[in-house]
């Protein structure tokens, strides 16, 4: 079997020499070129940029850390201490595929790219907080919202356990970090991001987080001129600049992502 060796383009979670000596002592050869798989290590980030970009079958693996300078790595199949047992199975052929369908986002009805976890809208450096509309159409779905707050997320089940997550975590005066909700492969999860107000049209209570189904229309905009960004569809740790008039179409993709999932 050929093998990509994926890692942070900065500081890597493990020396690559100590991947490289792992795979090949599994009898696996490492390619830059065409390969049966890829072994992504780090965390969610690193397994999110991966998941939107490779089209090979992925394996995500983890490394233990504690604190905030750690990965979480929830969507890690095995941690990086264990990988010689998963590659051995991998060799034998004792896994499965997992597709997970992507997102396509659109700016202004060009398109930007593909998300595998999520997308959001969030406000810069200049702004204190940002006003945006949330338009959700398709599937028996159609509603409009209105949000004063530091943005609005857009997940795949994938990105279940990212922002979208948030809300889990808040436990009166403290959080917990190990909380995270779930979304289903047909549904798409929709969460402000530290709202101060909402409203949707035609209801009197004010959302926060929210599923509507799986190839529903989302449409964000902004309504006073503010200092807003939009990450998770590109490379750019700036993210993608949205101004007023800009509209962001988020909608099913075309391609999958292959991850590779331990019975």
């Amino acid at each position: 079997m050929k093998a990509k060796m994926l890692l942070d383009g900065g500081k890597a979670k493990v020396p690559p020499g100590a991947l490289r000596t792992i795979l090949e002592r599994a009898g696996i050869t490492i390619t830059a070129g065409k390969a049966d798989f890829g072994v992504v290590v780090g965390g969610d980030g690193r397994f999110s940029m991966y998941g939107r970009t490779e089209d090979i079958p992925l394996l995500f693996v983890g490394v233990r850390a504690k604190g905030a300078g750690g990965s979480k790595a929830h969507l890690a199949q095995a941690n990086f201490d264990e990988l010689p047992e998963v590659l051995d199975r991998v060799v034998r052929g004792n896994y499965k595929i997992d597709e997970n369908r992507r997102l396509a986002v659109l700016k202004n009805g060009k398109k930007i790219g593909e998300v595998f976890t999520d997308v959001y809208l969030q406000r810069g450096n200049q702004s204190d907080c940002i006003r945006y509309r949330v338009q959700v159409s398709g599937k028996g779905v159609d509603f409009q919202e209105a949000a004063i707050g530091d943005g609005v997320v857009v997940s795949t089940q994938a990105g279940a356990s990212g922002y979208y997550s948030y809300p889990d975590r808040i436990k009166g005066e403290w959080i917990d970090p190990s909380a995270y909700a779930s979304l289903r492969k047909n549904e798409l999860g929709i969460c402000h991001i530290n709202p101060t107000f909402t409203e949707r049209t035609g209801e009197s209570r004010h959302p926060l987080r929210y599923k509507v189904p799986w190839g529903c229309k989302v449409e964000l905009s902004l309504f006073r001129e503010s200092d807003a960004r939009l990450y998770g569809a590109t490379d750019s740790k700036m993210g993608t600049g949205v101004a007023l008039g800009d509209v962001v179409t988020v909608v099913p993709g075309n391609k999958v992502t292959k991850v590779i999932a331990l019975p």
